[in-house]
This record gives C-alpha cells, sequence and structure tokens, in this order.
C-alpha cells in the first residue's frame, strides 16, 4: 500500500506550516538557547519530528521508524566517516610534527590575522569543499587556524562564515549534478546561471571575514589583497562554470585564488600587521615572526613534506569519484568499488511505499517517478570518507608514524567526536523522518505563495530554508529542486534560474545548518558552544542569503538575459 504525503492536514495552511517548522525551531530554539547540548536538542527535534508526522501528518508508525533508520545509515557512510576522516588527517600533521612547518609556510606570506584568515577559511576551506564536502572544509579548516594560534570560537564562527560560495560546486560537482537529476534540467546550465549568480557574492566573502573579526577600517586597510583573491576566485568561478564544465570549478577557483594572493604578498605587505588583542605585541611578536621565517626555517623540501597528506587527499578524492574520468574510458574507483564492494538495501516498510503529492509532484495521480526511494546504502569503501582516509594514512606512513601510533591517533579522534557524532545522528534521522513525511515540502509550499514579482527572492530563501534543515546543498535540491521547477512554470519564471536558485540560495544556509555547527564546535574543542556559534552566525547568513536573493530577483525581473538557456552557456 502507498502512502501519499499531505500537505495541509489540518486544513489550514498556516497552522499546517506551523505544525512542520515545529521540530526544526525547537532543534534551533534550543541549541540557541546554549543552555542544551548539540546532542539532547538534536534528539528532542527527533522526538517532536516522529510525533508530528505520525499524530499530525498521519504517517505510519513503522514508516517514520524507517525513515530514521536510513537518515542514520546515511549519516554513517555519507557523512560521519568523512568528517572522522578529516579530522583525523589533520591530527596526523599535528602528531608528525609537520603542523609547525605548515604554519611557518602560512606565515612566510603573511603574519596578519586579517589574511590567513583568508586565505585558510576561504581559499583553503573552498578546496577542501570542492573535493570532498559536506563538513569537511569546516572541521579541517577551523583545526587549522587554531592551530594557527587563532581562538577557537573565532576560527569557528569565520570558517562556517567561509563555507558558502564554493557549497554548490562542493564534492566534485555532486549538489548541481544531484539538482539536474531531480529537475530534467541540463546540469550545464545550472551550473553556468550558478557560475553568474554567485561570483559577486565570492568576491564579498574575504571582505565579508576580514570585517567580521576586524571590523571594516581593518579591512579596507587590506582591500589590495582581498580584492585579488576575491576577484580572482569570482572570475575563474565564473569563467570555469560556463566555459569548461561544473566538476572542478571549486577547487579550480581556490588554487588560483591561492596562486594570485602568494604573488600579490610577494610584494605588497600591510602598512601594519593585525593582530589579536590577546596575542603579544611589540617585541614579543616580531622575534616569533622572526624566528619561524629566518634561514634556518622550513625549505621547500620541507614545506612540501609537510603539506603531503592534503596533497595526497586531493589526488585520491579526485580519483575516487570524478565522472569524469569515464570520458577517458576509466571508470571512477568510487564506482568499480560500489560496482563489487557495497550493499544497497530496499527497506521494505519505505521503499515506493511514500508518494509525493500533487502540489510538489504537479501530477494529480502519483507516477512511479513520485514515489520515494528508500534504501540503506552501505558504503564501506566507495564513500569518499575512505579516500580521505586512505590519505590520512598514507600521508601519516610516509611521515614517519608507525601503524601503532596511526591507530592510537585514530582511536583518540574517533573518542573525541563522539558527542558530536551522535547529535549528527539524531539531526540527519529527524531530516529524514521531515523529508519522507512530507513537512518539508510544506514549508517549502509557504514559499511559493509570494507571488511572481516576489517569488525570485523567496524561491532562494526557500533554497537557504533546505539546507538549514537538511545541513546539505544535495539534500536541499532533492527536497525542492522540482518544486522550484514546478513553480518556476506556474509563475512564467525560467526553471533553470529558479532550480540555480534553490542551490546558490541554499549555500548560505550551511553556516546555520545544526550539523556543520556541530562540527566546527567538535573541531575547535568548542562542544558545548553550538548555540552561541549559531547565534552569532545566523544574521550573518541570513544577510548574505537575501543578497543571493536580490541578484536572483535582478536577473529575473531586470536583465533576463543573464540567465542561461540549456544547450547555451
Amino acid at each position: 500500500m502507498v502512502w501519499e504525503q499531505s500537505y495541509d492536514p489540518l486544513r489550514f495552511w498556516p497552522l499546517s506550516t506551523l505544525a512542520a517548522a515545529f521540530p526544526v525551531l525547537l532543534l534551533l530554539g534550543l541549541l540557541a538557547s546554549g543552555r542544551v547540548h548539540a546532542g539532547r536538542a538534536a534528539l528532542a527535534g527527533l522526538v517532536a519530528a516522529a510525533l508530528a508526522a505520525w499524530l499530525v501528518f498521519g504517517m505510519p508508525a513503522g514508516m517514520v521508524a524507517a525513515a530514521a533508520g536510513v537518515g542514520v545509515v546515511f549519516a554513517v557512510f555519507r557523512i560521519l566517516w568523512l568528517i572522522v576522516a578529516a579530522v583525523y588527517l589533520y591530527d596526523i600533521a599535528v602528531a608528525a610534527g609537520e603542523f609547525e612547518v605548515m604554519k611557518a609556510s602560512i606565515a612566510s606570506l603573511s603574519d596578519d590575522r586579517r589574511i590567513q584568515a583568508v586565505l585558510i577559511a576561504f581559499c583553503f576551506g573552498a578546496f577542501i569543499e570542492g573535493a570532498a564536502g559536506f563538513g569537511a572544509p569546516v572541521a579541517i579548516s577551523a583545526a587549522f587556524l587554531v592551530g594557527l594560534g587563532f581562538r577557537p570560537f573565532p576560527a569557528a564562527m569565520l570558517c562556517l562564515i567561509a563555507n558558502t560560495a564554493p557549497v554548490a560546486w562542493g564534492g566534485i560537482g555532486t549538489p548541481l549534478r544531484t539538482l539536474s537529476a531531480v529537475t530534467a534540467l541540463d546540469v550545464e546550465a545550472l551550473s553556468a546561471t550558478a557560475g553568474r549568480i554567485l561570483p559577486p557574492l565570492s568576491l564579498l566573502i574575504p571582505f565579508w571575514l576580514v570585517a567580521t573579526m576586524a571590523g571594516l577600517r581593518e579591512t579596507l586597510a587590506v582591500w589590495l589583497p582581498l580584492a585579488a583573491i576575491g576577484g580572482t576566485f569570482a572570475a575563474v568561478q565564473f569563467l570555469w562554470s560556463n566555459f569548461v564544465g561544473f566538476e572542478l570549478v571549486d577547487i579550480v577557483s581556490s588554487v588560483s585564488s591561492m596562486a594570485v594572493g602568494v604573488l600579490v604578498l610577494r610584494w605588497w605587505k600591510p602598512a601594519r600587521t593585525w593582530r589579536f588583542e590577546h596575542e603579544s605585541t611589540g617585541a614579543e611578536t616580531a622575534e616569533a615572526v622572526e624566528s619561524m621565517l629566518s634561514p634556518s626555517g622550513p625549505s621547500t623540501r620541507q614545506v612540501v613534506r609537510a603539506w603531503m597528506p592534503f596533497l595526497l587527499l586531493t589526488v585520491l578524492v579526485l580519483i575516487w569519484g570524478l565522472p569524469a574520468m569515464k570520458r577517458l574510458g576509466t571508470p571512477a574507483v568510487k564506482d568499480w568499488l560500489d560496482a563489487r564492494l557495497s550493499w544497497k538495501v530496499e527497506v521494505p516498510a519505505l521503499h515506493l511505499k511514500v508518494a509525493r503529492g500533487e502540489a510538489v509532484t504537479g501530477h494529480a495521480e502519483p507516477r512511479p517517478a513520485d514515489l520515494e526511494k528508500a534504501v540503506l546504502e552501505i558504503v564501506p569503501l566507495s564513500s569518499t570518507g575512505t579516500a580521505v582516509f586512505l590519505a590520512a594514512v598514507a600521508g601519516g606512513l610516509l611521515l614517519g608514524l608507525s601503524p601503532a601510533r596511526l591507530a592510537t591517533l585514530l582511536v583518540g579522534t574517533f573518542r573525541r567526536m563522539i558527542p558530536a557524532m551522535l547529535a549528527i545522528l539524531a539531526m540527519l534521522a529527524l531530516g529524514f523522518v521531515t523529508r519522507y513525511s512530507g513537512m518539508d515540502a510544506v514549508l517549502g509550499l509557504a514559499f511559493t505563495r509570494s507571488g511572481r514579482f516576489l517569488y525570485p527572492i523567496f524561491g532562494t530563501m526557500l533554497g537557504w530554508l533546505g539546507v538549514a534543515l537538511t545541513g546539505s546543498d544535495t539534500a536541499s535540491n532533492v527536497l525542492f529542486g522540482n518544486l522550484q521547477r514546478i513553480t518556476a512554470d506556474k509563475l512564467a519564471l525560467s526553471p533553470i534560474l529558479m532550480a540555480a536558485a534553490n542551490s546558490t540560495g541554499g549555500v548560505m544556509g550551511k553556516m546555520i545548518d545544526a550539523q556543520s555547527i556541530v562540527v566546527a564546535a567538535a573541531a575547535t574543542g568548542e562542544g558545548g558552544k553550538e548555540g552561541d556559534l549559531l547565534r552569532a552566525v545566523f544574521w550573518h547568513s541570513l544577510a548574505l542569503a537575501l543578497l543571493v536573493g536580490a541578484v536572483v530577483w535582478i536577473y529575473a525581473h531586470v536583465l533576463p538575459g543573464v540567465v542561461v538557456q540549456p544547450g547555451a552557456s
């Protein structure tokens, strides 16, 4: 028997919307209060979602339990394993003593905290986002900044803000590839349109980061390297997404911006080195910097050796999952492993038993394509986390760590991440319950009532909401991508534009999704301060999402010719 989702079970859409929103509001409210640990807040949200799905939206209890189970399995293999492996990679670099060399290599470019924040949180974070995605950029970049001497809370906040503009092309283009699959729209047109929406924000983010940590006056004092780094990232993001492809946008943009930043910093130095108030000043700072940059400091060979685990990470992740390898006649390692060493089990109580309603699908009678799939994907080897883990182990061995030492480090990393992992498990279970019950679609439908004139802004905010709910731009595109297309057709707007707006608006919700906040807190040792982090970044997230919405509105009503059509770029 097929159960069809109901989007107005209380026969009054504002009340039904409130019922659908309550579990998420409860989770975020408990986090923001600062009085409840993230794990307990997530568990409370999960219980509320399960009760609402069962008692209000009429989803059978067995289906509710099955949906939560699918979310837990997804979290283990697709997210938790990746995050643990990413933090483990960082721990290995520290244990091998190479992190001091990495710090020295950054300090050799600039000992100014403003520049360091942009190079690590923005450029390096975008590189990791392009290669691995999910929580890896925040985990690694935030831990890196702490190692450089940033206080944990500002480090976590900066990396959450920075992990925005690159997210649409994260994980080798996974969000846009998925968006194309669920909407049947051309992926290259989606990528090219996203590449015309986000570059203004990519240029802005470095300035935004520095203004957040140092104020406007100190930001203007380093406008040249910020403009060079942000401008290069934005230009390459536009050019690569429009004229080359969608899979390597983040990696090429981040490497290009880092390279330009290095060139600029070779001949330009700030008039005054900016550091945090709590740091040593005067002679002590000068002596520390001089020691780090002295002729007896690390050589080029030592720098390459120190960064080797991250180079291995890049190579392995690209080999693991880059679909472009198929064009060379060689399947991606991930696909090869999936065909041999993975198990995808259909959940009998849920698979093809839930039908999306007409308001979402546009069809009065459910078609096979309107039935929700529910598959437990047990992928111990093909997961991107495995590639990151192998890079960590290989890097550790090459850096001279013994197998016993590597095992000890892994146990330590795992234990440190347990509170964060429990919270993420509950959050993903909550997300899957809201998805299969249709509660997330109820929230989305509320945004579609804004009308043609305002929908470009509200549609963008729908993507923002989707990522805030699910923790993933990919999941948000699955959730709301087809709804965006249907609404755009009804309102005589471009489906390509509004589908791309879902993904590009979604990236600004990344910094406030509970999963990212938990990862950032765990990576910096700030567990228990998730609520403080949420409050600190919420208004940044909302303001940046509205700026994306403004760009989309201009493209919809003022410059419609900017939108790329299928087959053109």
